[in-house]
């Protein structure tokens, strides 16, 4: 996303696990944030996201990454509770924000990529990303290309409305 801006990114540091307490994809975005802020000092970019199913009343949103404790459990655990149910709607949810040196919110913003869970997973190996089918893609989260994610996926989205923030912050115009 970064890249044709003349900045310099730094990735998160490794040793900086944040625990998500929050109580939405916000405030686990703004703990990542303050936390990556308070070490770097620099402008922070942070986000949170989770698959939410309507059938499951929104889970496992929030709890994603720990709906249990593997990526085949977490799927076995997903589908067990679908059942056969035809009412397979679902999104990824993203929420990213922009944070300043103090770890102090700029900007926030949301991308949703809507789709349908498979009964299975489309390939072996994957997470929930291997059972969420986008039709307009014609395959699941896990399969799209980078051009497709920038488009589609929910953090792509997400970084596409935050962008203009991004870009006031650092006195830099829009690229076309």
């Amino acid at each position: 996303m970064l890249c044709p801006l003349p900045v310099e990114v730094q990735k998160q540091p490794d040793d900086l696990n944040v625990e998500e307490t929050g109580s939405n994809y916000l405030e686990n975005a703004l703990l990542k944030a303050k936390a990556a802020a308070a070490r770097t000092g620099t402008l922070v970019i942070a986000d949170d996201s989770g698959l939410e199913v309507d059938a499951l009343d929104g889970a496992p949103g929030i709890f994603s990454a720990r709906f249990a404790p593997s990526n085949e459990e977490k799927i076995n655990k997903l589908l067990k509770l679908l059942g056969n149910t035809p009412y397979r709607s679902a999104r990824f949810c993203s929420v990213m924000v922009l944070c300043d040196a103090e770890g102090d919110l700029i900007q926030a913003s949301e991308g949703i990529c809507w789709g349908e869970l498979l009964k299975q997973p489309a390939y072996q190996g994957g997470e929930f990303e291997s059972l969420l089918w986008l039709r307009e893609a014609q395959c699941t989260y896990g399969e799209l290309n980078f051009e497709q994610l920038s488009k589609l996926g929910s953090r792509g989205k997400a970084a596409r409305a935050l962008a203009p923030y991004l870009l006031k912050q650092m006195e830099l115009e829009a690229l076309n």
